[in-house]
C-alpha cells in the first residue's frame, strides 16, 4: 500500500498550516477560556494565559523540529512510534484522537446553544448533527479544499474579534465602554487560583500542535511548518489578550466565569447591533473552523494507527480519488456526535485538555530522546529548535502544574482518564502488539533520515533493544 506521502498532491503552504492551527484553536477565544475567571479570578486568568503561552511556544519549537524529519503524517503519534516504541505510540495516537474528538464535540455544542439562544423553543440537536455531517463531507472530499475553507472562515472569525474591540472605543479614554476596575475581581484565590486556572487557559492554544499532522501534505514542509505554526501562535497570543481585555471590561467577573459564549455576550453588552451580528457570526464560524480542523487531525491520527497495525487495517484505506483517509473520517463522526449529545461543555473540555497535557509530556520526553539518539549534524533537519533542552523542561513543568491545578476540581475526571488509558494499554498489549512489524517501521525511518553508517549501526541496536523492552 502506498504511503500518505506518495498519495498526497502536496498542495499545502504556510497559509494552510496557519489555517489548520489557528482554525482549530481560535474557538478557544469564543468559549471555554472564561472558566479561568471562575477558577482564578480576573488577574489569575491573565497570568495563567500568559504562562501557558510559554509552554506552547516550547511545544511548537519541539514539534517543528521532530516533524521536519518524520517520514509520514501522524504528528506526535509518528514521533512516538519512531522514538518511544509501540505502546507509547498507541497511547499518544489514542490521546490525540480523543483530544480532537472532544474538542470537535465542544464546538458543535456551542453552535447548538448559540443558535438556540435565538429561539428557546428550538432544539440544538439538528444543528449539531447537520454541522458534523457537513464538515465530515468536506473532509471526505479532500484536505486542500477543507483547509482553504478553514483559512477563509478562520480569518473572518478573527476579524469579528477586532470588530468587537473597536466597537468599545478602547482607544478613547473618554468614551470607552470597557470598565476593567468595575468588572474585574482581582486575584481572589491567590496563586492557587492561578494554578487552577491553567487548565482552561490552555483552551486559548490547545490544538496548535496539530499542525504537525499536515507535514507530508505540504509543498515544502521545511518552510511551511515553522512559518505557518509560528504565525499561528502569534495570532493566538494577540487574540487571547484582546479577548480577555474586552470581555473582562464588559462583563462582570461572576457572570463571565459561567458564560457558554463570552465574546457574544460581550458584544451584547456594547449595545451595538453591528457588534452583536459580527460576534454571532464569528462564534459560529470559529466553531465550524475548529470542528473542521479537528476532523482533519483526528482522522489522520486514527488512520496512522491503523496503517501500522496498531488498529485493524480497515481504517488505513485512502480514497482513490480524494486521497483522504475516508474510512477514519466516517468512523469518528458518530463518536463526536455521541459526546456532543451529552451537552456537558466543561466535562468535554476537561477530558480534551487532560488528553492534550499527557501528549505534551510525551512530546517533551520524545524531544529529549530525539536529540540524544540523533545529535545535531548527524541528520538533516528542516528546523532546529533553539536553547535545547529548555523547551522540553518548561513543557514538563507547566503541563504537570496544569494537571495539579485540574485536580482541584476535576480529580474524578483525571482518575477516570488514567483508568481508561491504562485499560486501553492492556488491550493493546494483549490483542494488537503481535500485528506490528517493528523492523519495517524502523527501516522506514532510517531510509528517510539517511544516517551515516556508524550511527546507523549504533542506533539500530539501541532501537531493537528499546522495542524488546517495550
Amino acid at each position: 500500500m502506498k504511503s500518505d506521502r506518495e498519495l498526497s498532491d502536496k498542495k499545502l503552504g504556510p497559509m494552510h498550516v496557519w489555517a489548520l492551527g489557528v482554525g482549530i484553536v481560535l474557538v478557544g477565544e469564543f468559549m471555554g477560556w472564561n472558566f479561568t475567571i471562575a477558577r482564578g479570578g480576573s488577574i489569575g486568568s491573565i497570568i495563567a494565559i500568559w504562562t501557558m503561552s510559554i509552554m506552547y511556544i516550547a511545544i511548537v519549537m519541539m514539534t517543528n523540529e521532530m516533524s521536519s524529519v518524520m517520514p509520514e503524517s501522524g504528528g506526535q503519534y509518528a514521533m512516538a512510534k519512531y522514538l518511544l516504541g509501540p505502546l507509547a505510540a498507541f497511547n499518544v495516537g489514542l490521546m490525540a484522537v480523543l483530544e480532537y474528538a472532544m474538542l470537535e464535540a465542544a464546538d458543535v455544542v456551542v453552535i447548538g446553544e448559540i443558535l438556540q439562544s435565538l429561539n428557546p423553543d428550538l432544539s440544538s440537536l439538528p444543528f449539531i448533527i447537520l454541522s458534523l455531517v457537513f464538515l465530515t463531507w468536506m473532509n471526505y472530499h479532500g484536505v486542500y479544499a477543507t483547509l482553504t475553507l478553514n483559512f477563509i472562515i478562520t480569518a473572518a472569525a478573527f476579524v469579528s474579534v477586532l470588530v468587537l474591540l473597536f466597537s468599545t472605543s478602547f482607544y478613547d479614554p473618554q468614551n470607552t465602554l470597557i470598565k476593567l476596575e468595575q468588572m474585574t475581581n482581582g486575584l481572589p484565590y491567590g496563586f492557587l487560583g492561578v494554578l487552577a486556572a491553567m487548565q482552561f487557559a490552555i483552551w486559548f492554544f490547545l490544538g496548535i500542535e496539530g499542525t504537525a499532522m499536515a507535514t507530508t501534505e505540504c509543498r515544502s514542509a521545511e518552510r511551511s511548518m515553522p512559518l505557518g505554526s509560528i504565525l499561528g501562535l502569534l495570532t493566538l497570543l494577540i487574540g487571547a489578550t484582546i479577548t480577555w481585555y474586552v470581555c473582562s471590561g464588559l462583563i462582570d467577573a461572576e457572570a463571565l466565569g459561567a458564560s457558554p459564549y463570552p465574546l457574544y455576550e460581550a458584544a451584547v453588552a456594547t449595545g451595538k447591533l453591528y457588534a452583536v451580528i459580527a460576534l454571532f457570526v464569528g462564534t459560529l464560524l470559529s466553531c465550524l473552523a475548529s470542528a473542521n480542523g479537528c476532523i482533519n487531525d483526528a482522522s489522520r491520527a486514527w488512520s496512522a494507527l491503523s496503517r501500522d497495525g496498531i488498529l485493524p487495517d480497515v481504517f488505513s484505506k485512502i480514497h482513490p480519488r480524494y486521497n483522504t483517509p475516508y474510512r477514519s473520517i466516517l468512523f469518528l463522526m458518530p463518536i463526536s456526535i455521541a459526546f456532543a449529545f451529552t451537552g456537558m461543555l466543561d466535562q468535554i473540555i476537561t477530558f480534551s485538555i487532560f488528553s492534550a497535557l499527557l501528549i505534551y509530556m510525551f512530546t517533551a520526553i520524545m524531544m529529549l530522546r530525539f536529540r540524544k539518539m540523533y545529535p545535531l549534524n548527524t541528520i538533516d533537519r528542516g528546523y532546529i529548535a533553539p536553547i535545547h533542552p529548555i523547551p522540553a523542561v518548561i513543557t514538563l513543568i507547566l503541563a504537570s502544574a496544569a494537571i495539579v491545578g485540574m485536580s482541584f476540581t476535576y480529580d474524578v475526571n483525571i482518575l477516570l482518564g488514567i483508568i481508561f488509558y491504562s485499560l486501553a494499554s492492556v488491550w493493546f498489549i494483549i490483542r494488537r502488539y503481535k500485528f506490528i512489524n517493528k523492523d519495517e517501521i524502523f527501516n522506514k525511518g532510517i531510509a528517510k533520515w539517511g544516517m551515516p553508517h556508524h550511527i546507523l549501526h549504533c542506533t539500530t541496536e539501541m532501537r531493537h533493544e528499546k522495542y524488546d523492552r517495550t
